[in-house]
């Protein structure tokens, strides 16, 4: 059973603390006298108490925001592993039915063939079948068994993956260009969305738009890691690819989940799609 964690809730105690350290020093002003020592030196030291206490409401609540935001960074970055882990576990899924699949009917074709031939090139196909999906499920496993407390390495989703996601795109006639500014330490998480935002975004534009110029800009702005891929639309008449219509769903979730946001719309003769993500790891 998939373990369910939820997103920190931010817990301050400062303003009611503060509220009632006011109140406090109300009903001291209240009770202090109009006549005597008290009722001179009182209200100026109850002044300077306010102000002390204003100062350290404002610290305090400062110093919990960004402890409540780094906790949100972490829970963030742990989702978009487990989420990773998930895509994992169907891909490994894919493979074996894919692969058991293919073997099994081989198979029942060499057992059932009363030629020779024939029955060798299933054994063949069956040996190939093999040899791939062995080395899939060992690369796979490998990743799902090196976690460590940030959970499992990613090593094919980081920004130095953009290039190879970008030149994947010329497969399908898409002519893309990456601009990748850059940006010092990028926390995984966030590392990890970019990458799939970028995929994702260019295999719509192979979809819906065919061959076409398109540009993918990666930078960052200030604590923001921004992502935008934008097309020029395509070159003729096109009759695009229906797909699930999940895939920018799934984006705008990973993305809204590391407490960004994800914009995509047509734009000019084309259509972009521009992801912004908040990561305040230290530069």
């Amino acid at each position: 059973m998939q373990e369910v964690r939820q997103r920190p809730a931010r817990r301050s105690r400062v303003w009611p603390v503060t509220g009632a350290t006011l109140l406090a020093l109300v009903l001291m002003l209240l009770l202090v006298g109009a006549d005597g020592v008290l009722a001179v030196v009182m209200p100026s030291l109850i002044a300077v108490g306010a102000v002390a206490l204003a100062a350290w409401a404002s610290w305090r609540s400062h110093t919990d925001r960004v402890a409540y935001e780094a906790r949100l960074t972490r829970w963030a970055a742990s989702e978009a592993v487990l989420a990773e882990r998930l895509r994992l576990a169907g891909d490994l899924h894919d493979i074996v039915s894919h692969g058991l699949g293919l073997i099994t009917v081989r198979a029942a074709a060499a057992r059932l063939s009363g030629d020779p031939g024939a029955a060798r090139e299933a054994l063949s196909d069956i040996e190939s079948a093999g040899r791939e999906a062995t080395a899939e499920l060992r690369r796979m496993l490998t990743v799902l068994r090196t976690a460590g407390d940030s959970g499992p390495r990613l090593p094919t989703e980081d920004l130095g993956r953009l290039p190879t996601i970008v030149s994947d795109a010329g497969a399908t006639g898409v002519r893309a260009r990456l601009t990748l500014e850059p940006m010092g330490p990028v926390s995984p998480g966030v590392q990890v969305a970019i990458c799939r935002t970028v995929r994702e975004a260019l295999h719509n534009v192979a979809r819906h738009a065919g061959p076409s110029d398109v540009r993918v800009h990666v930078y960052r702005d200030g604590d923001t890691v921004v992502a935008s891929v934008h097309d020029s639309g395509p070159d003729g008449p096109w009759p695009g690819t229906p797909g699930s219509g999940h895939g920018l769903t799934g984006i705008r979730e990973r993305v809204t989940g590391l407490g960004g946001t994800l914009h995509a719309g047509p734009v000019e003769q084309g259509f972009r799609v521009v992801a912004r993500i908040p990561d305040r790891t230290p530069g």
